[in-house]
């Protein structure tokens, strides 16, 4: 049995404002050089460019993976503390794993907008997540995400609260992501 090969599950297009810049054909080619067999389109707060991208994909023989990216408010924070994680709610990935992830993802990113007062980013509850759970499968956000910020911080409590949390809602269909952090080395002359 061969391997599945690599396959991006955090991947920002020309739709995530400031993140990202690759128009989606473009992507469609890159993947297929790749041999990337499958695909996630994860732009930030929204998924204006769900219908594109599957379109593509699926033209360039690469299964389509919608999902997006989504500040999330645990609830845990002061928010008079002043420190990084004062700072807003921290971003998640969301992938649909099904029909009813993609109707999830959909009503959470309106939610997002819709429900959050003008005075703040765009972002969704937790108990809004727990609602939306099923049929989705999720990734903590590399260092902009709540795990990773928590930890920075020094809160290792914190961490393994909201990991706790997202485990007993997402199960088996959680993902930490890692990420590499380049190691310098001090030359004395």
């Amino acid at each position: 049995m061969s391997s599945a090969g690599f396959v991006h599950l955090h991947v920002h297009s020309a739709y995530s404002l400031l993140k990202g810049s690759i128009k989606i054909a473009k992507l469609g080619e890159l993947a297929k050089a790749d041999r990337q067999p499958a695909l996630a389109l994860t732009d930030t707060d929204n998924m204006f460019g769900a219908l594109e991208f599957s379109d593509k994909m699926a033209g360039y023989g690469i299964q389509p993976i919608i999902g997006c990216e989504l500040a999330v408010d645990f609830g845990d924070v002061d928010p008079a503390a002043r420190n990084v994680l004062a700072a807003g709610p921290s971003r998640i990935v969301l992938l649909a794993a099904r029909e009813r992830g993609y109707r999830s993802l959909m009503r959470l990113t309106s939610q997002a907008f819709l429900d959050t007062p003008s005075d703040q980013a765009p972002h969704i509850t937790l108990a809004m997540l727990e609602a939306a759970a099923a049929g989705l499968i999720v990734l903590t956000g590399g260092p902009a995400g709540p795990l990773d910020l928590a930890l920075g911080a020094g809160q290792t409590e914190l961490a393994a609260a909201r990991c706790a949390k997202l485990t007993a809602l997402f199960g088996d269909r959680l993902y930490i992501e890692l990420q590499r952090h380049a190691l310098t080395e001090e030359r004395q002359v």
